[in-house]
């Protein structure tokens, strides 16, 4: 099997340009925008984003996780507390995140702070998830190590004769995070790899908005 020639994998991004004169003065504003424009693209998990964390030993990991909010205050996920991201979140409150749309060449990434959002707001919002969704919650103590799929199945069957559809409670270790951004940058791919990057920077509660060489 011959293999890939990783180097000669391009292409060029396209007309989509980024002018400083064209964004909004608050950049989580200018996410939802871009998302907007996204959804309406993109076919595959438009929300999806990367959520970057360190542990202990402040090794970097990360995973993709799905964008349920944008606020004014920042942006929300949902997941398990005692998952492998929730202990790290717990140790370092430092993350990034990262949003890509292939089809629109734009990148967002973010530098912030995550804490979990209220208690009501995660029952509110598992509350709206599908039925099978909050037994699978239920029933995956995430990240932990378990023997086969098997007794994760027997679970879930044991959970959905126990719990009726509506009758489903969030468990105390489920729940969303919000990270409020300090720091946040579109990127806007062209042509020949002069591609565009506005980076904002909130300094004394006021984002200021700059330029960056590609």
């Amino acid at each position: 099997m011959q293999a890939v020639n990783l180097t000669q994998i391009r292409r060029e991004y396209g007309a989509l340009s980024l002018d400083e004169q064209t964004l909004l003065p608050c950049p989580i504003e200018q996410v939802r925008l871009w998302l907007e424009t996204a959804v309406k693209v993109e076919p595959y998990d438009p929300t999806a984003m990367v959520l970057a964390t360190v542990d202990k030993d402040t090794k970097p990991d990360t995973r993709v996780v799905l964008l349920k909010d944008i606020k004014p205050a920042g942006f929300v996920f949902f997941t398990h507390f005692l998952s492998a991201k929730g202990e790290q979140i717990k140790n370092k409150r430092a993350v990034a995140l990262n949003l890509y749309w292939p089809i629109l060449a734009r990148q967002i990434r973010i530098r912030g702070t995550a804490k979990k959002v209220s208690a009501q707001e995660s029952d509110l919002y598992f509350s709206s998830r599908p039925y099978l969704s909050q037994i699978s919650a239920c029933a995956s103590a995430q990240s932990q190590v378990i023997q086969d799929r098997k007794i994760l199945e027997q679970k879930v069957q044991e959970l959905q004769q126990k719990y009726p559809e509506g009758q489903v409670k969030r468990p105390k270790d489920w729940g969303g995070y919000l990270v409020t951004p300090n720091q946040i940058e579109f990127w806007q791919g062209r042509d020949n790899r002069l591609h565009d990057r506005i980076m904002y920077v909130r300094q004394n509660n006021k984002w200021k908005a700059q330029r960056l060489a590609p």
